[in-house]
């Protein structure tokens, strides 16, 4: 058995996030069924994290056993012949060997999620971004982005009575993109909790509405109580942009 990291994309409207579930759509049925068919055996697979209803990935990465040996030439037929078999909004760019031990989920360095907010109403942005009416302070959004490197417990943010061990995440990079009329908010980070990036994001909109200070925004975090912080952002703006893996894990075809 040869264990394969696939890299894909995908656009979360149809789907209720990555995970598979009962009574739901999710991307990784969609995966399964067809690695499944093309490969002509039982493939589950394991994906870098999940995402929830609605939310995209411009790159996704997860892996799978497979008695299929590829080489460079097989890889891209492969990767070819999945695309045409997969939906139009799932799309596999790659596929690489490594090594037997390396898990998708945990190996994963860090992980960098964008989230994008319309400024200017947009009838052709809606899918894919949040329009916020009304005027705000970027620059008290940036002063409390800011204040987010100085903490690891993010309770305040997470999803409540979720599986994880614990609530510690290390933000390694957080900053706010003005573009025109589009208002993007990045956040790297070595793991996230369930919901973290949403509800973060609309706390930090209070800030910016000046609903929030910024010692209330401290005051907030330091609570670690969801009832504390601000609303969760709508899913369909949020995108998993990037990650990140250690190189070793990687072995040549």
């Amino acid at each position: 058995m040869k264990r394969y990291f696939i890299k894909l994309a995908y656009n979360g409207q149809n789907y209720h996030g990555w995970q598979s579930q009962q009574n739901a759509h999710s991307v990784q049925d969609e995966l399964e069924k067809c690695l499944s068919l093309k490969l002509r055996e039982s493939i589950k697979i394991t994906g870098c994290g999940r995402t929830d209803t609605g939310v995209h990935a411009r790159e996704y990465y997860a892996h799978f056993d497979s008695k299929t040996h590829f080489d460079e030439k097989s890889k891209n037929d492969f990767i070819n012949r999945l695309n045409i078999f997969l939906p139009s909004d799932i799309a596999v760019y790659d596929l690489y060997l490594v090594n037997n031990e390396a898990n998708a989920r945990f190996d994963a360095l860090s992980r960098t999620y964008k989230y994008y907010i319309s400024r200017k109403k947009n009838p052709f942005k809606n899918d894919t971004s949040f329009y916020v009416y009304g005027k705000l302070d970027l620059d008290a959004m940036t002063h409390a982005t800011n204040l987010l490197f100085d903490y690891e417990d993010f309770t305040s943010f997470s999803k409540l009575h979720t599986q994880t061990n614990n609530n510690l995440c290390t933000i390694m990079e957080a900053r706010w993109i003005d573009s025109e009329s589009m208002l993007v908010f990045e956040i790297k980070a070595n793991r996230f909790l369930r919901n973290m990036v949403r509800a973060i994001t609309g706390t930090l909109i209070e800030v910016g509405q000046r609903k929030l200070s910024l010692e209330g925004f401290k005051n907030v975090i330091e609570a670690r109580n969801r009832e504390r912080a601000g609303y969760s952002v709508p899913a369909h703006a949020l995108f998993l942009e990037k990650v990140i893996y250690p190189d070793e894990l990687f072995l040549s075809w």
